[in-house]
């Protein structure tokens, strides 16, 4: 059976709102905010969920050697293009993260903009972490960033829109469920007078179960950040992002 994030027609129809050209923008600045927190200055990088290719292409830019995986060809046509015009080097992969292991090769592995959660099953989670610990040398680091319990808890919407410059709108309807662990999504992109919707649902980790997660996994001298700048993760952080070690 199809899982909702296998489905092109869903990242081909929400991509300009999900990556306006500002998320672009800003992707020098969330790269910086990763090698500052990490004090990194060179090595291999993998873009775990690289999407169209955002922050591959940023680090790649900074001379470092990187790896862009996702399971969408079409977000990974686009990060291909996206390489090209910036005239840099990364190598794409179309992977399943589920699945993709490469022992002892990455100093550092991003997972941004809430990419992690999407399975049904929680030990996928856990096996994913497993593997990106398998797949970071001795002293490597993970960082990930993503929308957190406490973050959604503090400000939840159940009801949003976003309209683009060319008259498009997005509706989003959001749930929570099974206990406080799940976010049940609805989105449905107006344009002109058809209407396209799609549901979705992905796991909602507090910071807490996120540290207990990467620790069941393997790591160590795991720290929490209200963002990519390093700022506290308290009452005001934006999002949560966990810097965890290969010790």
């Amino acid at each position: 059976m199809t899982e909702w994030f296998e489905d092109e027609s869903f990242w081909n129809t929400l991509f300009p709102f999900m990556f306006s050209e500002r998320k672009f923008e800003a992707a020098k600045d969330e790269v910086a905010g990763i090698l500052n927190l990490v004090n990194l200055v060179d090595g291999d990088v993998l873009d775990l969920g690289c999407g169209p290719g955002r922050n591959s292409v940023a680090l790649a830019k900074e001379r470092f050697r990187v790896t862009g995986l996702d399971l969408s060809s079409s977000l990974l046509q686009k990060a291909m293009g996206l390489a090209q015009a910036e005239s840099v080097d990364v190598e794409w992969v179309q992977d399943d993260m589920r699945h993709f292991i490469r022992p002892e090769t990455f100093d550092l592995v991003i997972n941004i903009f809430t990419s992690f959660g999407y399975f049904e099953d929680k030990n996928d989670d856990l096996a994913v972490l497993r593997n990106i610990h398998q797949s970071l040398r001795e002293g490597g680091a993970l960082v990930m960033e993503l929308m957190s319990k406490e973050v959604l808890a503090r400000g939840f919407l159940p009801t949003s829109s976003e309209e683009l410059a060319d008259g498009r709108l997005l509706v989003e309807r959001r749930e929570v469920c099974e206990d406080w662990t799940r976010l049940r999504n609805q989105w449905t992109v107006i344009e002109n007078d058809k209407a396209t919707t799609f549901r979705f649902e992905h796991t909602v980790y507090s910071g807490q179960e996120l540290r207990d997660r990467l620790v069941d996994a393997g790591f160590g001298d795991v720290k929490l950040f209200g963002g990519l700048d390093g700022s506290e993760y308290g009452l005001n952080a934006r999002r949560l992002v966990a810097v965890a070690r290969k010790l």
